[in-house]
């Protein structure tokens, strides 16, 4: 692992903390699952441009999920 996977892990991290915070607390499903998603990816992606293309779009789905349904 070097240094800008773990910085971004770090970052997609406590961002995913924050929905997860929010999920919980509104009881909303969608960015509950975006968060745990977000905390958990960068253990299995290691690839540091992939981390931000999956951490970009676990961040933009609950968006995405309000806006069309």
């Amino acid at each position: 692992m070097d240094t800008a996977s773990l910085l971004w892990g770090v970052v997609f991290g406590a961002l995913g903390a924050g929905y997860i915070v929010y999920g919980r607390r509104q009881r909303a499903p969608v960015p509950l699952l975006c968060g745990l998603g977000l905390v958990g990816f960068t253990w299995f992606v290691t690839n540091p441009w992939a981390i931000v293309l999956v951490g970009a779009a676990l961040m933009a789905a609950p968006f995405a999920v309000n806006r069309y349904a």
